[in-house]
Formats: structure tokens, C-alpha cells, sequence
């Protein structure tokens, strides 16, 4: 039997990882571990255009399956591509695996054709970053980046430069045991003994929660139920709590609809549940506060809190909730879902008047008609922008579909990336880029991976011929607009061109056909759709103080925007409501 190169040894060590895929662009300093790759069964390497979108589709497969995911770059400019991607990867607590191949090792530190520093240059977006400079370094140093990945949740980068992946490998490596998942935490009996002082205590207590609450939505409903407690939520945490959610009071940030805002305020305890929601702004700063977040480093970055608990969400509320006293009075609930009714009432209305005749199509009326017509386990994966205020807004989550998107990074060109990950997990689910013109210009030659995959993604392109969300900052500042307008194509001529399905869609009555028969086709699709510039939106409590770029506006271009489904579920939790 052959003897084995350290490329062919690391290959192996990624496949007993779990690692299914590595995505990446060919170079010649990781010719070996591509050819590595050529001759293990047991992964593929998808060819990908970009870099960029190598990193965001290892980060959605990531997400979706919450396994080690793997991706990789040539020596120099290859590899310094990835940044992006691992950046949002790395802030999504996405375990992801890059591999950065270098120049030959004897040419490092000469200014070598191609030079850079990679271990250096990725340490701000990895738990670890390290490089292998000996074969007998390699499986010790890939073992601590695969368990810094998966134990830590994030980015962990191997540097490898392309000589030493074609040494050959030390014949006696141990091979130690691979972390492939992360335990539960349960906070200290002290922590769980003043939390239920406090819960106890409080007359009125709402609930905010994050992406941490993945998992745990039949605790957070008994627990809620228990306490009486209006439940909101931050656009990460939407997918995970909102749905069969009796207790829903929307969302709070610069996103935000409903009476979030106010439960979060008017509250006497707030417990924020699994989330770093980044705009202390909303947060108040007159009640008290208990966070409760799996990473210690969270508690209490963004507002003076009471309490800090350090603990997975469900395994705080399973020691929490048979201890703390039920509450009987549910008069701050009932007044919280009734103020959540009725903003709904009030914003819905932006969207409801006369779109079916409205040219150029309202965006609203795209997510809402998109949202009753997709799979019931559907993935959405969202560009930055006004898609975020559409997904955010219309896209009703029920525990089987998922929401991705740049949503703590904030990158531009998200969206078909992702989508390329989340397609080959599984090429039977239905998965729907809801892309901005701008994010897929930036990045759509990876459009072309889809058709060479044959991958059934169907792109939904809001094509406003604008940079909507940067007009709309400019706007509320009170200057006018500048750099914004884009001259784009017939995207869906474009995608045929490829060689993919293409329909362009620009008046109302033509959507919901145009949506129906990319859904139905077999492979690669794109909806090319004409959309309203001027249909901008803005959050319901923002204030210029709160965050730069926002502000408050006269003018009347500024919309809020309509809630889809949203409304129709708190008209049915009034019901819950006890009448006078």
C-alpha cells in the first residue's frame, strides 16, 4: 500500500470529522489536497466561482445541519477571499473548518510571489488559527482546529503550505478522539436560586429571546405560560419561538414590528433568553434585567444587567420552571398582545391597498405572496438589505422552515451562497435565495455553480434597480441620495443564457404564476421581479439617538411595512384574551 501524504492524511482526518464537502477554487499550492479529495469517496469538492462563496456556503451547510463543515482557498489572494464568508460564518456560531493553503514554506517571510500571512491575517474571524509547518505537526494541530470549531462554535483556520501537504505523512499518527458535538450547560444552583427570587418578586415579566432559544420552544412556552409573561424576539430568534407562540409580541430592533418594544420596556423583569441582540438601544434602562446565554462572554455586553446566567437556554428553563411560582395575574399579557394587535392592525394596511394593480410591484406583496406559496420546510436564505425587512416581516416561520442570513455580519451577496450550501444537504428541499439586486450582482457568478450542480435553488431577485436600504439611511439622514441606482439587465434573459429557468415578472397578476412554475421546476430557477424603489421601510420606535444612520423622517417615502401572516396570528392569540 502506497504510503500516504499529509494532504491525503488531512482529508481523512476531515471525513472521520464528519465533513461531507469542502467547497473552494483549485490553485496550484492545493493542488495535493484536491487531488486528495479526487480519491476519497468519502467527500466531494464543489467548485465554486468565488471564494467568498465557498465560506458563506460552508456556513449555511453549517446552520442547517449543525455539523463540522469545511471549505478552502489557494495561496494568497485564494485563500484572503474567504474573509467574508468566515467572518459571518465565525458570528453565526457556525463550526466551519478553512482550509488556507501557502506558499512553499522555504519562500515564507521573502516576499515570495502570492505572500501572505495567513495565520495571521484570519485570527479576528476563527477561534484558532494556526499553521502546519512539519508533517509531524499536522493531524495534532487539525485535531485542535476541528475541536476549537465544533466545541467553541465558529471558524477554526488551518494554514498549510502547499509543499508540506505533499510530504509524506509520519507513519505512526495518533489518532485521537474528535469532538463532533457540544454538551449542555446548566448554571450553578446559586444562579438558579436568585433567578427564581426574582421571577417571583416581579408583577410583570417579559421574555426577549435570540437564536439561543433553538430547541427549547416548548420550554420557553411552559415557562411563559407559567409566568404569564409576554414572549418577543430578535430577528435571529424569530424562526425558533415565534411560531405556535401564544404569548407573541413581535420583534424589537431596527427590524422591529409590533409591541416588543413596549413589553421589553414596561416590564418590571426582563429575562433575555439566548441572545446577543446588538442594539442596547431598544434595550431599557430602567427595569431590571436577567440574561441567560451559553457563552459567558455575552453577559452583559449590552446593558447593565441584574443577573447573569451562564447556561443553554432549555436546560435553564427545565431547572427553572417547577420552581418558580405560577402566576395568576395576566394583565400586563392580555394589554401587551392586545397593543400587538392592534400596531399589526395599523401597518398591515401599507401593503393591502390596490397591489394587484400596483406597478412596480410592491416588495411587500412579493414576500407575502412568496410566503403562502413555498414549502411548508422550505430554507430561506436572505440578503442583507430590504430582503432582511421582507424576510423579517412576511416570512412566517412554523418549527420545520429556517431564515439565513447575514443577520450579525451584515454582508452584502448572502443570500445565493448560502443557498448553495443549504441546497447540498439536501437537494429534495425546497430552498429559495430571496435575493436584492445588488447583493446578487455582487455575486452572481456563482449563479453559474448552481447550473453546473444541477442545484434546484430558485433565486427570487427584487430587482428595484437601486441599493434600497443605503438610499434609505441617506434619506433619514436628510441627504439626498447618491450612488445608489443601478442599470441591471433582464436577469431572467440572463439565467437562461446559463442555462437555467428564467421568467422576469412585472406586473402583480403575473407573480404567483411565475413563482408556481419555478417551484415546479426540476432544477436551477430564477424570478426576475420588477420591484417599487420607493417601498422603504422603517422600524416603529427609533429615534436619532439610537443608532447612527436612523432616523426619524417627514417624508413620506418612508413606509412602514405591512406583517404578512403575522397579523392574522395575533388576531387568533386575542382570543386567549379573558373578556371584561
Amino acid at each position: 500500500m502506497a504510503k500516504q501524504n499529509v494532504a491525503e492524511q488531512f482529508v481523512d482526518i476531515l471525513t472521520r470529522a464528519g465533513v461531507k464537502r469542502l467547497y473552494g477554487v483549485v490553485g496550484d499550492s492545493l493542488n495535493p489536497v484536491v487531488d486528495a479529495v479526487r480519491r476519497n469517496s468519502a467527500i466531494d469538492w464543489v467548485h465554486v466561482r468565488h471564494e467568498e462563496t465557498a465560506a458563506f456556503a460552508a456556513g449555511a451547510e453549517a446552520q442547517i445541519t449543525g455539523r463540522l463543515t469545511a471549505c478552502a482557498g489557494s495561496c494568497g489572494p485564494g485563500n484572503l477571499h474567504l474573509i467574508n464568508g468566515l467572518y459571518d460564518a465565525h458570528r453565526s456560531m457556525a463550526p466551519v473548518l478553512a482550509l488556507a493553503s501557502h506558499i512553499p514554506s522555504s519562500e515564507i517571510g521573502l516576499g515570495y510571489f502570492q505572500e501572505t500571512h495567513p495565520d495571521q491575517l484570519f485570527r479576528e474571524c476563527s477561534h484558532y488559527s494556526e499553521m502546519i509547518s512539519s508533517p509531524q505537526q499536522m493531524p495534532r494541530l487539525l485535531h485542535t482546529a476541528i475541536q476549537n470549531a465544533v466545541g467553541r462554535s465558529g471558524v477554526s483556520v488551518v494554514t498549510l503550505p502547499g509543499d508540506i501537504a505533499d510530504h509524506a505523512a509520519p507513519e505512526k499518527a495518533v489518532e485521537t478522539a474528535l469532538v463532533t458535538s457540544r454538551p449542555t450547560v446548566r448554571p450553578g444552583d446559586a444562579e438558579i436560586d436568585r433567578l427564581v427570587d426574582m421571577i417571583d418578586a416581579a408583577g410583570k415579566v417579559t421574555l426577549f429571546c435570540g437564536a439561543g432559544t433553538q430547541g427549547a420552544h416548548a420550554e420557553v412556552m411552559e415557562f411563559a405560560q407559567k409566568i404569564k409573561s409576554p414572549v418577543g424576539h430578535a430577528l435571529r430568534g424569530k424562526e425558533w419561538i415565534q411560531y405556535d407562540n401564544p404569548y407573541d409580541v413581535g420583534m424589537s430592533g431596527l427590524l422591529g414590528y409590533g409591541a416588543a418594544y413596549e413589553a421589553t420596556h414596561e416590564c418590571d423583569l426582563l429575562i433575555l433568553l439566548g441572545t446577543d441582540f446588538p442594539y442596547n438601544a431598544f434595550l431599557p434602562d430602567d427595569v431590571k434585567i436577567v440574561q441567560v446565554d451559553v457563552r459567558p462572554e455575552n453577559l452583559g455586553r449590552r446593558s447593565k444587567l441584574d443577573l447573569a446566567v451562564w447556561g443553554d437556554v432549555r436546560e435553564t428553563l427545565r431547572c427553572l420552571t417547577p420552581r418558580v411560582r405560577a402566576k395568576d395575574d395576566r394583565r400586563f399579557l392580555d394589554r401587551m398582545l392586545k397593543k400587538h394587535a392592534g400596531a399589526l392592525e395599523g401597518v398591515v394596511k401599507a401593503y393591502t391597498r390596490k397591489v394587484e394593480k400596483h406597478v412596480p410591484i410592491h416588495p411587500e406583496y412579493v414576500a407575502s405572496v412568496l410566503d403562502e406559496l413555498a414549502d411548508e420546510d422550505a430554507v430561506f436564505t436572505v440578503d442583507t438589505g430590504m430582503c432582511n425587512v421582507w424576510a423579517a416581516r412576511y416570512i412566517s416561520p412554523n418549527g420545520r422552515r429556517r431564515v439565513i442570513g447575514s443577520f450579525s455580519h451584515g454582508s452584502m451577496a448572502n443570500a445565493l451562497p448560502m443557498a448553495i450550501g443549504a441546497q447540498f444537504v439536501d437537494r429534495g428541499r425546497q430552498v429559495v435565495s430571496m435575493s436584492g439586486d445588488g447583493g446578487f450582482t455582487m455575486l452572481m457568478g456563482d449563479f453559474l455553480t448552481l447550473v453546473q450542480y444541477d442545484l434546484p435553488v430558485k433565486v427570487v431577485l427584487f430587482n428595484n434597480s437601486s441599493l434600497s436600504m443605503v438610499e434609505l439611511e441617506m434619506l433619514v439622514a436628510g441627504l439626498p441620495s447618491h450612488g445608489t441606482a443601478m442599470k441591471n439587465p433582464d436577469f431572467a434573459a440572463v439565467a437562461r443564457a446559463c442555462g437555467a429557468h428564467g421568467v422576469r415578472v412585472e406586473k402583480p397578476k403575473e407573480l404567483a404564476g411565475a413563482l408556481k412554475s419555478a417551484f415546479k421546476h426540476k432544477g436551477p430557477a430564477l424570478v426576475d421581479i420588477v420591484t417599487d424603489p420607493n417601498a422603504l421601510s422603517i422600524p416603529p420606535k427609533i429615534s436619532a439617538e439610537m443608532v447612527s444612520g436612523f432616523a426619524l423622517s417627514a417624508s413620506k417615502m418612508v413606509l412602514d411595512g405591512g406583517v404578512g401572516r403575522m397579523l392574522q396570528m395575533a388576531r387568533s392569540n386575542l382570543r386567549n384574551v379573558p373578556r371584561p
